[in-house]
């Protein structure tokens, strides 16, 4: 039995951090799902950046160019499409597991971090027109989304929380989730409004790298993570949470991010070795996807009560890295970037229109 396929039995989801239309075209993506247990996926600016350079998108640039007066419009005619095959292909695992699993996700434009009432407006309509119930909306879980992140969740709007890196910003996710569950509550509305919070984990170690000795090298991220995974079990054992379930709502999954080894030096599965936890999703790029189906290696679940995590985390408070600082800035060093790489794209799109339409 492959790797994966053992990960998926033991209660783990496999996503793949990718999506392109050749993908799409070729047959690649269903291979995945069939071959590599792969039922859902993730995305983001960079990878559609890298689509619509190679030129797989020009026809529709052409087409789409003409009636979409704005770039962003114009990017998201592009990425609902794709979006949507995506959806069809993981729609079976969806209705399969009564929609725990099977989802698809694109992001609302980071230039809305500021804006909750425009963000939580902006995430429903991305939802309403890429139509098919397993589409989830991404919303950066920075100290300016959450309010967007319960706002959006009242409303009943899939979320992906993203851009989280330590406990504390899961936590906090995690509460502005369940508040907008709560409201939806008190207001008697359905309580099933799906939602996975994503914490990022190699670019701990890749941001510690050559400041710390050797015997703690690749260990951060493992630790923040393992310490996540038990405040993850802890809330759902909570009384807050169970009353929440036994009225009719669904855990917010959690998913680690950002599991592609930064260090070549270390082994390039050690974040899904690492990381095998049941009711949680792993999301891969392929290079590591098709690691851990060559090598990987599966054990026993982590230790839901963090291991000696909180040892190692110490380790490295005396090696000199704060640890909480590192995490808010990670996690504003990423929403820059999130920015950055969204107004590339955009640049990307003007130039592609400009090719096309010479």
């Amino acid at each position: 039995m492959k790797a994966t396929a053992q990960l998926q039995e033991l209660g783990q989801s496999l996503w793949l951090d990718n999506i392109t239309r050749e993908m799409l075209d070729s047959g690649q993506l269903q291979r995945y799902a069939d071959e590599y247990s792969i039922s859902g996926l993730t995305s983001n600016p960079s990878i559609f950046d890298k689509a619509i350079k190679s030129g797989a998108y020009d026809d529709e640039i052409r087409r789409k160019a003409a009636v979409a007066a704005e770039r962003e419009m114009l990017f998201f005619e592009l990425a609902i499409e794709d979006l949507r095959r995506a959806a069809d292909l993981f729609a079976p695992v969806h209705r399969r597991t009564a929609g725990v699993d099977g989802w698809v996700s694109l992001e609302v434009s980071p230039l809305l971090a500021y804006d909750t009432a425009r963000s939580v407006r902006a995430a429903a309509d991305l939802h309403a027109r890429a139509g098919r119930e397993n589409v989830f909306i991404k919303i950066p879980g920075t100290e300016q989304g959450l309010a967007a992140i319960e706002e959006a969740t009242f409303a009943g709007v899939p979320i992906n929380v993203t851009l989280l890196f330590s406990r504390e910003q899961y936590l906090a996710s995690a509460n502005a989730y369940m508040r907008g569950i709560e409201r939806r509550l008190k207001a008697g509305l359905d309580l099933n409004v799906p939602s996975v919070a994503s914490v990022f984990i190699s670019r701990w170690d890749a941001a510690v790298m050559g400041r710390v000795p050797d015997h703690l090298r690749g260990r951060l991220g493992l630790a923040v993570g393992l310490t996540t995974y038990q405040a993850y079990r802890q809330l759902m054992d909570s009384n807050r949470w169970q009353r929440l379930a036994n009225a009719g709502a669904r855990v917010q999954r959690l998913l680690w991010a950002s599991t592609s080894t930064k260090d070549p030096d270390l082994p390039d599965t050690m974040y899904i070795d690492g990381l095998r936890a049941p009711h949680t999703i792993n999301t891969m790029p392929e290079s590591t996807l098709r690691a851990f189906v060559d090598h990987g290696q599966v054990g026993e679940p982590i230790a839901a009560d963090g291991g000696d995590a909180e040892a190692t985390l110490a380790q490295f408070e005396s090696a000199g890295i704060d640890v909480d600082g590192l995490a808010a800035r990670l996690q504003s060093d990423g929403a820059r970037s999130f920015v950055e790489s969204w107004k590339d794209l955009l640049s990307r799109i003007d130039d592609q229109v400009a090719a096309v339409a010479a």
